[in-house]
């Protein structure tokens, strides 16, 4: 067997794919650098949110599926690396029209997946369109996200293969040698390279992005809604036109609640001038929650996630020989995260071997 030598891997950006990434190669014996340009983590990135929902059940593509199972199990298995609890098993609960529920359903049984129907009734304080029925996926729920990203960064730091640099601006990176340019002037090199700085690494990247912008409300439920909501699950498929979705409260997280309805392209991730409350009063009314105004509105947040413009989803792309780079795609992103960090620490093995 060829022995592996130990790689030199730099990622841009310490959001939830950087770190895990750099993790990863950590624990294959890989010397990293992480670079950001702000706090490491940066509550000013685009996974730096209270929790993300995470399941495994992709309908009719039984590959994703069998991917959303890896990143279930790594998710698992990194509650013990890391030594902190993140994951609240509360399950995942979709809204499907009573046509469809039962190749859901089958779709499920064929990959394993192990989910159960419901009477939207048992789910009173979650607004279901009308006639549609749930599914829920009982081995699912929610990843209390700034919790992860804080331990991941706490591993890093203690870790003598690994730099953490924050507060570093990358201006450049040469997808054929690997060259990372830093403002400043120094010049960083590496056997590979992955740039998943988020909205703010599309000048690095060089391949073509669309830039979303999307509101969320975090609010707090009414006293005599506590307990209920301690236990409930995380919700999609929700709002008069099922395009709403909604995360519990709980690990001292508030209830989070958004729609697509909201979700609109944008040409820059700043949006210090743009007023959310149009947006917040438009997901208030969008049905998500029946008695909706029986909670507390803590906060409005405007998040921002890119898409590959020629696809319109979260690709994963190799740009040269020594540079790949992962566009922020929101919460499916966030849970898919281990997927992305096992394939580069395959592509560093290849390059190491």
């Amino acid at each position: 067997m060829t022995a592996v030598r130990a790689a030199r891997v730099v990622v841009v950006g310490a959001g939830v794919v950087g770190l895990l990434t750099a993790l990863e190669c950590a624990l294959a014996g890989h010397r990293v650098t992480v670079l950001d340009r702000g706090t490491i983590p940066d509550p000013g990135s685009s996974s730096y949110d209270q929790h993300r929902a995470i399941r495994t059940l992709v309908p009719g593509d039984p590959e994703g599926t069998r991917r959303m199972v890896a990143a279930h199990r790594r998710w698992r298995e990194l509650e013990t690396v890391l030594g902190t609890a993140f994951y609240r098993r509360v399950g995942v609960v979709t809204a499907w029209p009573p046509d469809r529920v039962a190749a859901v359903v089958a779709s499920a049984a064929e990959a394993g997946v192990e989910v159960t129907r419901l009477d939207p009734a048992g789910l009173p304080h979650l607004g279901f369109p009308a006639g549609a029925t749930g599914v829920r996926e009982t081995r699912a729920g929610v990843l209390l996200a700034r919790r992860v990203l804080r331990a991941a960064a706490r591993w890093l730091a203690a870790h003598p293969a690994v730099v953490l640099r924050p507060h570093c601006a990358v201006t450049a990176v040469d997808p054929r040698s690997g060259r990372v340019e830093l403002a400043g002037g120094e010049v960083l090199s590496a056997d590979l390279v992955l740039v998943a700085a988020g909205p703010w690494g599309r000048e690095l990247v060089g391949r073509p992005v669309v830039l979303h912008r999307q509101t969320m409300l975090y609010l707090r439920p009414p006293d005599r809604l506590a307990r209920w909501w301690r236990t409930a699950p995380a919700a999609g498929g929700l709002g008069a036109d099922g395009r709403a979705w909604a995360v519990p409260p709980g690990g001292g997280t508030l209830l989070k609640i958004s729609s697509d309805a909201v979700c609109r392209e944008v040409a820059a991730a700043d949006c210090a001038d743009e007023d959310q409350a149009p947006w917040a009063e438009r997901l208030a009314l969008a049905g998500v929650l029946p008695d909706v105004g029986r909670y507390t509105v803590v906060a409005a947040r405007a998040c921002h996630y890119t898409t590959d413009a020629e696809t319109g989803g979260a690709q994963l792309a190799r740009l040269g020989p020594a540079v790949w780079a992962r566009a922020a795609c929101g919460g499916t992103g966030f849970a898919s995260a281990p997927l992305v960090a096992g394939r580069i620490v395959d592509a560093v093995t290849e390059v190491a071997a």
